[in-house]
């Protein structure tokens, strides 16, 4: 009879051994997905089985009960995360559960371009993939106002940068991220302004930032574009930019700013109009915003282009002259 037992028991812990094994081996095999890549939603609130059965509802050929076991085998089944995921070819259910409890989920990018004007953000917001759309109809009134910011105009307000986000996740959460971040570097480039800035205010700071990135062909020469600007305003003299004629213009616009448009008076034509646009002309990044605030020292009032992204800078009107007969009329 012991020797029965004994038996039974060595036949029962070999069965386990054989079990654990499979197991072991099950869990490190390819899982059999529908298509090289499938998306899988876990919902706020979802079980550990009801996870399990949304795999298997993918059109992944595993058995949920089975899937759901090893979630529950390997203590971890309560860490799952809530999100939108891809699996790819060649997941095992191990590495699914690891995916699931980091929370690793898919993510998709989408780059906002330093000096691109608003109505840029918006057409690109409107190709990215998996980005739900929900500013599509919005005015841009309507739009700050959702975003808590009711009156302001969108122009220049959101920090260009590469963002990333979640499948399904909204064009309105990633502006509204956009726009902490300009917010926070145009703080901390306030509070670092040169004591005889002739800004009043940071978004003053702001607008003239985004001429300077306009109008900036060698980034090292933000500095001192800058300085001809924060020098014409201490003066009074008209900013007379191309960029802000040209913004003026909006749509209008057709690659070739003529003497008329420079003429044609719109909010935004610094030479019709004296001082400072009433908005932002684009987005300038944390270097055009620096500039702003900290213009070089110097007493330039012009520059002019040199025709390979260089500047010539002058202090007078006859210098300046001799520097564009050289540079444009000499190159005509």
């Amino acid at each position: 009879m012991r020797r029965f037992f004994l038996t039974l028991f060595l036949l029962c812990a070999l069965t386990v051994l054989a079990a654990g094994a499979a197991g072991l081996w099950w869990v490190r095999q390819p899982l059999q997905l529908p298509a090289p890549t499938v998306d899988l939603s876990v919902e706020p609130g979802t079980s550990p089985r009801g996870v399990a059965e949304a795999v298997a509802a993918t059109g992944t050929k595993v058995s949920p009960e089975l899937l759901y076991l090893w979630f529950r085998v390997s203590g971890q089944d309560r860490q799952i995360r809530a999100g939108s995921y891809e699996l790819e070819s060649g997941v095992t259910p191990h590495l699914l559960l690891n995916i699931l409890v980091r929370g690793k989920e898919a993510t998709r990018s989408l780059v906002l371009v330093e000096g691109w004007h608003f109505r840029q953000v918006r057409a690109a917001m409107a190709k990215a993939d998996q980005l739900k759309g929900d500013t599509v109809g919005l005015s841009d009134d309507e739009l700050m106002a959702r975003l808590g910011k009711p009156g302001l105009s969108p122009e220049g307000r959101f920090f260009p940068d590469t963002y990333t986000y979640s499948k399904g996740s909204t064009d309105l959460a990633l502006l509204q991220r956009a726009m902490r971040a300009m917010d926070k570097k145009l703080d901390a480039a306030w509070a670092a302004r040169a004591t005889d800035t002739p800004l009043k205010t940071a978004d003053e700071a702001l607008i003239l930032a985004s001429i300077v990135e306009k109008e900036t062909g060698k980034a090292q020469e933000r500095p001192e574009i800058s300085a001809v600007f924060s020098n014409r305003l201490r003066v009074g003299m008209p900013l007379q930019t191309d960029p802000t004629v040209i913004y003026g213009l909006g749509e209008r616009f057709d690659g070739n700013l003529r003497k008329k448009d420079l003429l044609a008076d719109t909010p935004w034509n610094t030479y019709t109009r004296p001082g400072l646009p009433p908005t932002p002309i684009a987005m300038p990044g944390k270097d055009s915003l620096l500039a702003a605030v900290q213009p070089a020292k110097s007493k330039a009032l012009y520059f002019v282009s040199r025709g390979d992204g260089t500047s010539q800078f002058s202090t007078s009107l006859d210098e300046h002259n001799r520097a564009v007969n050289r540079y444009q009329r000499g190159a005509r």
